[in-house]
């Protein structure tokens, strides 16, 4: 579904390699796993309202604790862009979870040359 994107491709690609496992942020779906199967959307959250994407952010939240067991999670890194990243940090972090944005200040070009350097 989102292989047309070229930073989502190399940020995935980069993301299988580094860490212990990868969930997807999805503005239709929450959050998804590499192997859920879902049916092609156009939604982002670049056109939801903020009290849309706190809402977002309270599902997908909800869906991390339904699928993971939070407690045995010390870490976690954001390759999304801010508003999907953030209301769900201060979430995280009530929970005792250490949040990352490696890329969080880069724009999308800067984003894909950061991730060509890392051989993705």
């Amino acid at each position: 579904m989102y292989s047309a994107s070229d930073l989502f491709r190399k940020a995935y690609k980069y993301c299988t390699k580094k860490y212990d496992c990868i969930a997807i942020l999805s503005a239709k779906y929450g959050l998804l796993l590499p192997d859920d199967i879902i049916d092609p959307y156009n939604v982002t959250l670049n056109n939801m309202s903020s009290c849309e994407v706190k809402d977002w952010s309270e599902r997908v939240f909800k869906q991390m604790n339904s699928r993971f067991d939070l407690k045995i999670i010390d870490r976690v890194f954001f390759h999304a862009g801010k508003k999907y990243r953030k209301h769900l940090i201060p979430k995280l972090e009530s929970s005792e979870i250490e949040c990352n944005a490696p890329l969080g200040n880069l724009r999308i070009g800067k984003q894909k040359a950061w991730y060509l350097i890392h051989d993705c």
